[in-house]
């Protein structure tokens, strides 16, 4: 592989059907690749699912992907997301441990900090939701850590375009998939 990965964000419209979300990670395993990140859900229309996948490659790998995943019969749509055209957020739940008052204190005072909430107090821990990007995710937990991390789950990244772009195919602007300008 190249020695320019970097990590690229693509959103892919899929049907709402059993089996799609494996013939699309196949192909990433396929041609070699791991998916850095990987997030599913359904869109406004429920029969179908925008998936957000993040993956390190280089420019040319990432047009590859993108142009093999459009093959595939479930898939309707699928765009690069360019970083300063796009929103990008995670949910991370860490459960913290907290067993005296000063320590809890402290612990939602960082939450704070972070606009994280905390969503359950137990009389030994705290576990705090936290909405953001990797940096924020890392920031809070690397303060969290010299009190005890006990837990700690993450989302996969989700991400939509920034303003008037969409994924759907109606309301794209001519042009906005031709990937041999720069992105957006």
């Amino acid at each position: 592989m190249s020695e320019n990965l970097t990590r690229h964000t693509l959103s892919v419209l899929v049907d709402n059907e059993a089996g799609v979300l494996s013939q699309v990670s196949r192909l990433f395993t396929r041609k070699g690749y791991n998916i850095e990140s990987l997030a599913v859900g359904t869109t406004d229309e429920p029969d179908v699912s925008r998936i957000t996948i993040e993956v390190m490659a280089d420019d040319g790998q990432a047009l590859q992907l993108c142009n093999q995943l459009r093959k595939l019969f479930p898939v309707h749509s699928v765009k690069e997301l360019a970083p300063n055209h796009s929103i990008r957020r995670e949910l991370v739940l860490i459960k913290v441990s907290a067993a005296s008052r000063d320590v809890r204190n402290e612990v939602i005072q960082i939450a704070n900090i972070f606009r994280a909430s905390i969503i359950d107090v137990a009389k030994e821990s705290l576990t705090i939701a936290l909405i953001g990007d990797e940096s924020k995710a890392m920031a809070i937990q690397n303060l969290l850590q010299e009190f005890g991390i006990l837990e700690l789950a993450r989302t996969g990244m989700v991400a939509l375009e920034r303003g008037q772009y969409t994924l759907d195919e109606d309301t794209k602007e001519k042009g906005e998939f031709d990937y041999g300008k720069n992105l957006l």
